[in-house]
């Protein structure tokens, strides 16, 4: 087995809209030389709300809530996502359609930190669509 270490970071992975997101995770997994970014958000603010409660609105189709994962490349001080190599595949649950759900999206993103440890751990590689 190869270990791979876990960092969680203050900041989201990807989404263009992030920072109207209230839901944000953001895990670096590293094994050997590969790093992978697994990157969940959702619970994005409606830019048309008002006051005090905002209302929220989906973050692609049918979903409040998405998690991805992608390779890093190195930039500047951190390891970042990089999407150039486009998204990893993965088993687990990707997307949640219920704005009422950040628990589950928590463990959402907890699934596919999971999933992705056990397949670094084992020494699995990770191709995308465009490698």
């Amino acid at each position: 087995m190869i270990e791979v270490k876990r960092t969680e970071r203050g900041w989201a992975g990807h989404f263009i809209c992030a920072h109207r997101c209230r839901f944000r995770r953001n895990t670096l997994l590293e094994a050997g030389d590969t790093r992978i970014v697994v990157s969940s958000v959702g619970l994005m603010e409606d830019p048309l709300g008002k006051g005090d409660n905002p209302g929220f609105t989906t973050i692609g189709c049918n979903r409040h809530f998405e998690t991805m994962a992608f390779h890093a490349k190195h930039d500047g001080r951190y390891w970042d996502v990089n999407v150039s190599r486009g998204e990893i595949s993965f088993n687990s649950e990707g997307a949640i359609s219920d704005p009422d759900a950040d628990d589950r999206a928590n463990d959402m993103h907890e699934a596919v930190v999971r999933e992705f440890v056990d397949r670094l751990a084992s020494g699995e590689t990770f191709p995308t669509d465009r490698d």
